[in-house]
């Protein structure tokens, strides 16, 4: 790539990452309802015009967000995975990842959002989430396999542990409980797919 191409897209890479910076900000601190994209440019020291280079909407900053942070969190979650011995490992490596991406990321919980993106944008953000309930699945199959878990349909099993983690109550908590609890959630999950008997 010739230096000058690879200067404008190291610098477009930058803006990018100052401005998704300022929007986790302003999300977690409002929520998705309030921002505005004059709003993000103040924040993230761009100008209005450059912001618009790059996003033309509300929307399309959205939905860049959320590819965005998806890819990050589906490499973590690999190596995360990587790391652990076995399934009863990995998925309770999983659920605490998911557990406390919960914990730092606030989006509108799923209905909400439908109602405040268009049906094609709504499409594209929750197609992000089919890679991380596959890793889900096979971890539930290799459990099954090697009989430490249940060995019902896996599917229906990731989707019944997805909506126990989705759930913002079990890390609405003080930072300095946020570990315990965590933890407690972590072991629910297990107990609940595994065949070994708990006293």
């Amino acid at each position: 790539m010739p230096k000058v191409l690879g200067s404008l897209a190291t610098h477009r890479e930058q803006v990018r990452e100052r401005v998704f910076d300022a929007l986790r900000g302003q999300l977690y601190e409002r929520g998705f309802d309030t921002v505005t994209l004059s709003g993000v440019a103040a924040a993230a020291g761009v100008g209005r015009t450059a912001l618009y280079n790059h996003f033309p909407d509300r929307q399309a900053l959205l939905v860049a967000f959320v590819e965005h942070e998806a890819e990050r969190y589906v490499a973590e979650l690999d190596a995360a995975l990587a790391e652990a011995a076995d399934p009863r490992e990995r998925l309770a490596a999983f659920a605490r990842l998911q557990l406390r991406r919960l914990a730092e990321f606030h989006l509108p919980p799923g209905q909400a959002l439908a109602g405040a993106l268009d049906p094609a944008a709504y499409r594209r953000i929750a197609a992000h989430a089919d890679p991380i309930s596959d890793r889900l699945v096979a971890v539930l199959r290799a459990g099954a396999a090697d009989g430490s878990m249940v060995d019902d349909d896996p599917h229906v099993l990731a989707s019944v542990v997805s909506a126990a983690l989705s759930s913002r109550r079990i890390v609405e908590v003080e930072p300095d409980a946020l570990d315990a609890t965590v933890e407690t959630a972590v072991a629910a999950v297990l107990r609940a797919v595994s065949t070994i008997v708990h006293d």
